[in-house]
């Protein structure tokens, strides 16, 4: 195959769809920034409608958010797939009547080529100033380069518990 017949089917591939908008490059030059951001997209006082277009403009096509939560009181604890707006969706309301903030804490990264994995610990304040977190637990988060930026594929998370306190490794830089 010639030259310019792998440019052309290697310019098909590109993970842009009209429902994702440009991305700040800021946002997505490096594994920090684009974590930075994702925290930063959805902190914000009550009432304040998030800026869901830069949420958008950090996820690939098709990345999932899996929140690990019970479905009822007397289930247990399960992930939920959702798909970017499904999140929105999901969190949308209780943005409205609760302030939220919530940031990274302490982070393990592992890297291999263009895909890395993070494991970032996180508090939830609502305020910034608030003295106790009323929660915490921890992010899995995968990331792939693609060359010219960074992008979520995924993040995973669990809040702690009781049941499932941190680890205190976790609560560590790596």
């Amino acid at each position: 195959m010639s030259k310019s017949k792998r440019r052309v089917i290697k310019s098909n591939v590109k993970p842009r769809t009209p429902d994702i908008p440009e991305a700040n490059p800021a946002d997505v030059a490096s594994i920090d920034a684009i974590i930075a951001a994702a925290y930063d997209s959805i902190s914000g006082p009550v009432g304040q409608k998030r800026d869901w277009e830069r949420e958008r403009s950090l996820y690939y096509p098709d990345a999932r958010l899996i929140p690990t939560a019970k479905p009822s009181a007397n289930d247990e604890l399960a992930p939920e797939l959702l798909d970017v707006d499904g999140f929105i969706a999901r969190v949308e309301s209780y943005f409205a009547e609760h302030g939220f903030y919530e940031k990274e804490i302490a982070r393990r990264t592992e890297q291999f080529g263009r895909i890395a994995h993070v494991w970032s610990t996180y508090e939830s304040r609502h305020k910034p100033g608030d003295p106790e977190p009323f929660m915490r637990g921890i992010n899995s988060i995968q990331l792939f380069y693609d060359g010219a930026r960074w992008w979520i594929v995924s993040i995973y998370w669990q809040q702690e518990s009781t049941e499932h306190p941190i680890p205190e490794k976790y609560l560590r830089e790596n």
